[in-house]
């Protein structure tokens, strides 16, 4: 707890330090350009041995360090924005007519859905143009590059790191492959879903099916504790839920409020 009277000796302290640049006492060195990538993926590769196939770890070898991740990660300045700023940026009063139109024309696919996870198509279509204009914009990175270059960055090393496995594991299944595309940090699909989250929450079969990738994000959002008919607003039981989507607060309170315009709530 911070504030307590109990201090770690000096030399835990600088070694944790030491523990918090690379992620662990034997991990890959992290950094913070492209210099170092290729080094790197050597080191990685040798300590993945045995958790990762040698076919995956091959894929990783082929992959490049991609400046359009570094680009878009240091760049997220739209979540600093209001809320109503935000959804001006994001394109709302669209999302929340085309997402009731889509509501309508695919009324048994979302009727299944909540009967399966619990789950209104209110926010499943809020998340999905949010993060794709419903399936019209998808990315263009590499997706294995730019798993590699998150986890290879020290600003965010062992969580991307986790997805990195997790890419690899998803390689071997046949579901990723070298030639993969999506968007900058590494999500794919329709409501882009990380690596991690494939692998957790994926239903079956490729999330670039717009059945699939619902599918599998209201079984996200039922595995992050959605509870059929509670309300879904700020303090109500189910927006933890939506924040488990996405970290950012603007972008929770503006899926809440697209859902339940879309929802006609």
């Amino acid at each position: 707890m911070i504030g307590s009277g109990n201090r770690a000796p000096w030399f835990a302290v600088a070694f944790a330090g030491l523990l918090g640049l690379t992620g662990r006492a034997d991990a890959a060195q992290c950094g913070n350009t492209a210099a170092g990538f290729e080094s790197w993926k050597r080191e990685f590769s040798e300590e993945a041995r045995g958790r990762a196939s040698a076919a995956s770890l091959a894929a990783l070898m082929g992959t490049s360090y991609s400046t359009a991740t570094i680009s878009a990660d240091r760049g997220q300045k739209s979540f600093k924005l209001s809320l109503d700023q935000f959804l001006a940026k994001r394109g709302g009063t669209t999302i929340v007519s085309r997402g009731r139109a889509l509501k309508a024309q695919n009324a048994a696919l979302f009727a299944s859905i909540e009967q399966r996870y619990g789950v209104p198509p209110g926010p499943l279509l809020a998340i999905w143009g949010m993060e794709t204009g419903f399936g019209a914009v998808k990315g263009n990175v590499n997706t294995l590059s730019a798993v590699a270059t998150l986890a290879y960055d020290c600003r965010r090393s062992e969580y991307f790191t986790d997805q990195l496995y997790a890419a690899l594991t998803l390689v071997d299944r046949g579901v990723l492959n070298a030639n993969t595309r999506g968007a900058a940090h590494g999500e794919v699909g329709h409501t882009q879903f990380l690596p991690k989250n494939v692998l957790n929450y994926g239903v079956g079969g490729s999330l670039d099916s717009s059945a699939n990738a619902l599918n599998s994000t209201a079984n996200f959002l039922k595995g992050h504790g959605w509870r059929a008919g509670a309300g879904y607003q700020p303090g109500e039981p189910n927006f933890a839920a939506i924040q488990g989507w996405n970290a950012a607060s603007v972008y929770q309170r503006a899926i809440a409020l697209l859902g339940q315009r879309i929802d006609g709530q």
